[in-house]
This record gives C-alpha cells, sequence and structure tokens, in this order.
C-alpha cells in the first residue's frame, strides 16, 4: 500500500514537471494544463491509489499552501486594506451565496436547505486557484494583496456559515445570539491558535541558527496551528493565515536567522508548487469520473449564478469605498476581482462533506465539480488575456 501510494506520487509528480515544461513553452496557465492532464491519465490504465478527498485538501493541502502565501504577505500592505478586503470576504461570500442559493432554488429545484448549503461551499473563492493562478501571471501590488488576502479570508466565513447551516439542514435549531457567538468564537479562536502556535515556535527558533530546524520550525508551524484549531473546532484556515502572517512579519522572518531565511522561503515556494501540483492533477482526475450530462441544467444555472454572484460580492460593494481616496478599488481592479474569483479545491471538499441523506447530495457534488471545471479552465485561460488588457501584466508575458 505505502510502495504504491509513493509510486502514485511520482507518477503524478512527474507529470506535473511535463505539464509545466509544457505549459511554459506554449505560454498556457500551468493549473489548467494540470487539470486536463489529470483528466487525460484518468482514461490510461494506470492503478493510482491517491484520490481527492476532503480530508486530504484540508489536512494535507490546504495548510502548506495558505501558510506559504500568508508567509509572503506584507503585514503594512494587508493593513492599509484591511477594511477593503474583510468588505468582501464577509459581505461578499453573503451576498454572492444567497443569490446562488435563491437560484438554485428557483432553477434546480433544489430544497432550501440543499440550495443554501451548496450557495455557501460554492460562495468562498479558493484561495489554492487563486494564489496559484496569480503567481503564475506574475501579479504583484495592491491587486494581489486584495484578491489573495480576500481569498484566504472568505473562505473562513464560509466555513462558519456552512457548519450553521449543515446544523440547520440536520434539524438542529440555533438563534441568531448563537450564530454570532459561533461566528466569534471560530475566528477569535483560530487566529488565538494561529499565535499561539506562531509565537511559541518564533520563540524556540531563536535559539539557533540551523536553516535546516528553523523550516521544521516552520512546518510545525504551519501544520501545527491548523490541527490545534480544527480540535478544538475553530478556523483552521484563520489559524494558518494568523501563523504565517506573524512568521513572515515580525522581523526579519521572525526570530528566523539570516542565514536561513533564504533556505526557509525556498522550501516553502518548492512545497508550494507541489502541492498545487498534486492538488490540480487530482481535481482533473475526479472531473473525469463525473456524470456532467445528468446535472446539465443546474451545472449551467450554477455557472451563470455563481458568475452573477460573484459580480454581485464585487461591483456593489465596492461602491462603498469609492470616494475614499485611499481605500478606492480601480475599475480595472474590480473587473480582475470579479472574474479572478476562482472556485477549487476548497469548495469540492465541502461538497464530498455533505452528509449522504442531505436531498440532491450527489447532485450537489457534480455540480460543484462542473463550477470547478469552468472556473480553472475557462476563468483560467481567459485571466492572463484580461490582465494583458487591463495593463496589470506586461502584454508579452
Amino acid at each position: 500500500m505505502i510502495e504504491s501510494s509513493i509510486g502514485t506520487l511520482e507518477i503524478l509528480m512527474l507529470i506535473a514537471v511535463i505539464v509545466g515544461m509544457i505549459a511554459q513553452r506554449l505560454h498556457l496557465p500551468y493549473t489548467v494544463g494540470l487539470v486536463l492532464a489529470g483528466i487525460g491519465v484518468a482514461f490510461l490504465p494506470i492503478p493510482l491509489e491517491i484520490t481527492l478527498s476532503k480530508e486530504l485538501i484540508f489536512v494535507a493541502f490546504l495548510p502548506p499552501l495558505i501558510f506559504e502565501a500568508a508567509l509572503h504577505l506584507r503585514w503594512a500592505e494587508l493593513r492599509k486594506d484591511a477594511v477593503v478586503v474583510l468588505t468582501f470576504a464577509s459581505f461578499g461570500v453573503v451576498l454572492s451565496a444567497g443569490l446562488t442559493a435563491a437560484g438554485m432554488h428557483a432553477f434546480a429545484g433544489w430544497a432550501w436547505p440543499s440550495a443554501a448549503l451548496f450557495g455557501v461551499l460554492i460562495a468562498a473563492t479558493d484561495p489554492v486557484a487563486v494564489i496559484a493562478t496569480f503567481k503564475e501571471a506574475g501579479v504583484k501590488g495592491r491587486l494581489r494583496v486584495l484578491l489573495e488576502a480576500e481569498s484566504l479570508l472568505n473562505d473562513g466565513i464560509a466555513a462558519v456559515a456552512f457548519a450553521i447551516l449543515l446544523t440547520i439542514a440536520a434539524g438542529g435549531s440555533i438563534t441568531g445570539m448563537g450564530i454570532a457567538s459561533s461566528l466569534v468564537l471560530t475566528i477569535g479562536g483560530g487566529i488565538a491558535c494561529g499565535a499561539l502556535v506562531a509565537g511559541g515556535i518564533l520563540l524556540i527558533a531563536g535559539k539557533t541558527a540551523e536553516p535546516v530546524f528553523e523550516i521544521t520550525f516552520t512546518t510545525v508551524a504551519a501544520y501545527g496551528s491548523f490541527l490545534l484549531a480544527e480540535h478544538f473546532h475553530f478556523s483552521g484556515v484563520l489559524a494558518v493565515l494568523t501563523a504565517g502572517l506573524m512568521v513572515g512579519n515580525i522581523g526579519p522572518l521572525g526570530s528566523i536567522s539570516d542565514q536561513g531565511r533564504e533556505a526557509v522561503l525556498s522550501f516553502w515556494d518548492y512545497t508550494a508548487f507541489v502541492v498545487n501540483s498534486l492538488v490540480f492533477i487530482l481535481i482533473g482526475l475526479s472531473e473525469a469520473e463525473q456524470n456532467f450530462a445528468a446535472v446539465l441544467v443546474p451545472a449551467s444555472a450554477a455557472v451563470i449564478l455563481v458568475i452573477v454572484g460573484r459580480a454581485a460580492a464585487i461591483y456593489p460593494l465596492a461602491l462603498i469605498f469609492a470616494r475614499n481616496e485611499k481605500l478606492r478599488v480601480s475599475g480595472k481592479h474590480q473587473h480582475i476581482m470579479f472574474w479572478g474569483g476562482l472556485r477549487g479545491a476548497l469548495s469540492l471538499a465541502l461538497a464530498m462533506g455533505l452528509p449522504a441523506d442531505l436531498p440532491h447530495r450527489n447532485e450537489i457534488v457534480t455540480v460543484a465539480f462542473s463550477v470547478v471545471a469552468f472556473s480553472v479552465i475557462v476563468q483560467g485561460l481567459s485571466m492572463l488575456p484580461l490582465l494583458r488588457r487591463l495593463g496589470e501584466v506586461p502584454a508579452k508575458q
């Protein structure tokens, strides 16, 4: 079993490198190439022991990806746009989820609990997909901070809402005060766990200047903060985000030595490459197993509703800051945030975690895969041309 799993990893990584080289030559998005490669591999007689699952995404993939992204976020830049980011990450999720849920109830005929759960799980833009796309395109500056930070934060809100809706769908009762306390506890607890773990790690890391030890400490910070928060049913994503921000912003990479700084950053860059590669190939493999023809109508409706919901989450909220010179989001940045709100592994993980007895459960999972396929392939392929057209990246990138 272990040998076959290692063999599968080797095959997938070899595919990832080859796809990366081909994508680079053809000037195509690497992530799109990986998904298409995964779809192709699914039809080959190759026994693969690793499959996409909620546990694999949450426990193995999300912590390193979020930590690596947070490691590069500068607190000074994030603080300037904290109000804007929080507005998009909270109210934006609510608007998008509400519109999508109402549409799926009306056009697909789904019961309200099922429609609401789908609306929430598909509303949050996925940090895995967004960060990979923007890093590949070379987007920098305020736009990257806005979209990456929003993507890192809004799934925490969506996860809390998802848990609350699951309780209601299972027949539980929850009051307005209960919702508010759950939000505060989940978000605050996640941040506290991240700060506790990162603080302890930085304190210990300051006692050594050995790069190998310092890399190990940051790895413990990434997974330790996530697992601690999830153990107490707090937001693991916000815990990792907090830990990454602290390690990356307290001094020169916290208490990590100057000698170890380059080694730590190189390690996390490579880790992000490996995990991203596995995520998108496995998404492709899973996409090939879906019966999209059986959900053609609800899937088409969902794609349209998700796009409209994303527009409702960006353009109206951007008007709030239109008269503030420091916080105003330019028109072209709004367009990129709208079209760059990609969905990915996070939405699939939540969908696969739905209870088996939920009405339309299997349909919801397949529709979620449909939306992710459209998001990664169609939006992914069109992101670079849009960025070029709007002058965010060089014309010949």
